[in-house]
């Protein structure tokens, strides 16, 4: 199972707590988990990543073993942590302003 820690508004629009498990079949990429997180959580869609592209919304953040890992391919393999669930993906809403 994936382990997956979303920010406060995401666990309130999908009444869950702080973090949630999904499970993944086959390579554990970004866009793997994101799916998984989608299929389990259908109100989340549309609010990690676009309807369409399916790329990434500006102002979401992943994090996984201490690296940001927002700007790498969907398609990257995770680390071998997230993959095992000894350690979360972090979903982090970024804070803009001035």
């Amino acid at each position: 199972m994936i382990r997956v820690v979303l920010p406060q508004h995401l666990r309130t629009l999908a009444g869950v707590g702080r973090e949630v498990t999904v499970a993944v079949k086959g390579e554990v990429t970004q866009r793997s988990v994101l799916d998984a997180l989608e299929a389990s959580y259908p109100m989340l869609r549309g609010t990690i990543r676009d309807h369409v592209t399916q790329a990434r919304r500006p102002f979401v953040r992943f994090f996984a073993c201490g690296q940001d890992l927002s700007l790498a391919s969907p398609e990257m393999p995770l680390p071998r942590e997230i993959a095992s669930g000894e350690e979360p993906l972090l979903v982090i809403g970024a804070i803009a302003g001035g």
